[in-house]
């Protein structure tokens, strides 16, 4: 899959361990690098709805964002690129169809509610 960075912070954490290690702490890192490359080795998030991090879509205001688990209580935040995103006639996200991806943010959303 195709993935882009919202921002230059993200892209630096995922090109530099040291860096990504020093900002974000050994687990978080480890586990931010490995979702990285689960998301570079799938041809799609079809392949990604059983392999470990719990990849989800997110509902009410953060709709149309995906996220996969990191160390609890944070979450690996990314949307797709297609414009507009697949969806069927019933409305649902066609997850085969997606196929490249933006990473947004790491963050811990539940304590926003």
């Amino acid at each position: 899959m195709d993935i882009k960075f919202r921002n230059d912070k993200l892209r630096k954490y995922a090109n530099n361990d040291s860096l990504a290690k020093r900002k974000l702490g050994t687990i978080r890192a480890k586990l931010y690098k490995a979702r990285l490359d689960d998301l570079h080795d799938a041809e799609s998030l079809e392949e990604l709805r059983h392999v470990p991090g719990k990849y989800h879509e997110l509902v009410q205001d953060r709709k149309g964002q995906w996220a996969c688990n990191l160390d609890q209580p944070y979450r690996l935040i990314f949307v797709p690129q297609e414009n507009p995103i697949p969806i069927d006639e019933d409305g649902k996200y066609i997850w085969i169809e997606i196929k490249k991806v933006a990473i947004v943010e790491i963050k811990n959303y539940h304590k926003e509610r």
